[in-house]
């Protein structure tokens, strides 16, 4: 009987913790398709009188170039996600498979950078893409994300867990390391590969602190950079500002719902050694 109390009180708590956590996003999508009698009624309405009302879409999407931001973001997220899969592939191969002087000892060095907040580095990162002239660009919104500690982490794990059986016998019958890793361990690791793809989409779509940093014109923002210039040119139009607000967020919304168990599965097996 204590057990059943115990299990009751638990899922209560984890089904509170899960409405709290969820209805932010119902509030942003439900007020999306309210008018603008709906947002200024008190006590507010839970759900909107029409559904398909989707005239504060239609009006976000025409006062603020959208289609240019949601280009722009597909843009930045495909070339940061392609260019970090590469580095990570390689600097996790080298980290587990190589034998060099000093390799412990320098992806230890690589993991203590992981405690330097991205803030600290915001200066140096905005001084070195005025000097290489690509300032207001969207290669400045690419050129600093081109690698990542943590997700070589995550992969330098995985790899290890991989027998040297496998390398060892490559090597008799003739392959080059370049073919191991791409033949062997790339298909193996698989699971993690898509852990980090799915993550880095994920933080590259809703990078804000750094587009805002080195981007000027509209025609170069990303989404969550047009959506905070919309917050501030559309006065106190809420419900277009939460239609604008549900058209930056659905796409990793949905995209988080369809790979949330491969995520988690993918940073627990390759945080696991052996």
């Amino acid at each position: 009987m204590k057990r059943i109390v115990l299990r009751t009180l638990l899922y209560l708590l984890l089904i509170l913790g899960a409405l709290i956590m969820v209805f932010p996003f119902y509030w942003m999508i439900a007020s999306s398709f309210k008018t603008a009698a709906e947002m200024n009624l008190f006590p507010p309405r839970m759900a909107p009188s029409n559904w398909f009302n989707f005239d504060n879409y239609v009006t976000a999407w025409h006062t603020a170039p959208f289609g240019t931001y949601f280009l722009n973001s597909i843009v930045v997220c495909f070339c940061s996600v392609g260019v970090v899969m590469f580095t990570t592939i390689l600097a996790a191969f080298a980290f587990s498979r190589l034998k060099f002087p000093g390799r412990d000892l320098l992806f230890t060095l690589l993991l203590s950078m992981m405690m330097i907040p991205f803030e600290l580095l915001v200066i140096t990162n905005y001084q070195t893409m005025v000097k290489l002239g690509i300032y207001d660009t969207l290669y400045a919104l690419v050129l600093p994300f081109t690698s990542s500690i943590f997700y070589t982490y995550i992969l330098r794990n995985f790899f290890m867990s991989i027998p040297d059986s496998l390398y060892y016998s490559a090597q008799v019958d003739g392959s080059s390391n370049w073919k191991y890793l791409w033949k062997v361990m790339v298909p193996i690791a698989r699971p993690s590969l898509v852990t980090i793809l799915l993550l880095n989409a994920m933080a590259s779509w809703n990078s804000f602190m750094w587009p805002k940093l080195v981007i000027m014109h509209d025609e170069f923002r990303t989404l969550p950079y047009g959506l905070f210039t919309f917050t501030t040119e559309s006065g106190s139009n809420n419900e277009i500002i939460m239609a604008a607000a549900t058209m930056v967020v659905l796409p990793m919304l949905i995209l988080f719902l369809f790979a949330r168990k491969q995520i988690v599965r993918g940073v627990a097996r390759g945080g696991i050694k052996g």
